[in-house]
């Protein structure tokens, strides 16, 4: 059956009850995973991944490298990855099921990273702006396991979306993961090719800072509106309207 998708004012819609059922997941759809968690882990240092973008691979980044290569090609090959499972885990977006551990510890692990590299960039940025130097590089020394950690705290106690301790509301839940992940993935880049192209100085700084907070609230008015992929609300499949 074909899903339907429902336009209102406000945004795109699918109905759970309307959503194609795949029983299992083929070998290439959890391979393509794979990837995805080797990026989510790999970046997880942070100060690490910025030297990485600032003076390119060196050992240390290469060791990192083996050791997520190893652990998630692990967790993978045993279905302890989300993407990666013999069968899908959720099969109804809107049904009260336990949240398996893997699921939580990975979803954490990309909210912290998501939030952290988006809120030192624009901070970066807005102290270059003010004092005409760029303190990035010590920014992420400082404040970015702060930042992470944080997040990493609360989805351990289970107060972020994706890694509650019922998959219940994943309907609504995954189109905040995936929006915030959306808008992050193609500023961040764009940012780094700004301040490849550009000159450092006040007005290039400010021209960054405003085509990066630009992008982050595009995609995000993108996100909200369901036009992205995954971020259409999944809502149960009955309707009950009221004047």
């Amino acid at each position: 059956m074909t899903t339907q998708r429902i336009k209102t004012d406000a945004h795109y819609i699918e109905l759970d009850t309307e959503r194609k059922i795949r029983h299992r997941n083929k070998l290439h759809y959890r391979f393509n995973h794979w990837p995805i968690w080797i990026f989510v882990f790999f970046i997880a240092p942070g100060p690490l991944t910025f030297d990485l973008f600032e003076h390119g691979v060196d050992a240390r980044m290469l060791t990192w490298l083996a050791v997520v290569l190893a652990g998630t090609g692990l967790a993978g090959l045993f279905g302890q990855l989300p993407g990666c499972e013999p069968k899908p885990y959720i099969i109804r977006f809107t049904e009260d099921r336990p949240n398996p551990l893997y699921r939580r510890i990975c979803y954490t692990t990309a909210w912290g990273e998501v939030v952290a590299f988006a809120a030192l960039n624009a901070a970066g940025l807005v102290g270059a702006i003010i004092t005409g130097e760029w303190h990035l590089k010590q920014m992420y020394a400082a404040a970015y396991f702060p930042i992470a950690g944080t997040f990493w705290v609360l989805g351990a106690l289970g107060l972020l979306p994706r890694v509650k301790a019922s998959t219940q509301g994943e309907g609504h839940e995954r189109r905040y993961f995936y929006g915030s992940v959306w808008a992050v993935t193609i500023a961040q880049p764009i940012l780094w090719i700004l301040w490849k192209l550009l000159p450092q100085n006040r007005l290039s700084d400010s021209f960054k800072l405003l085509v990066f907070v630009g992008v982050l609230a595009f995609i995000g008015h993108l996100a909200r509106r369901g036009v992205l992929p995954r971020t259409r609300p999944i809502v149960p499949g009955e309707w009950a309207v009221s004047d």
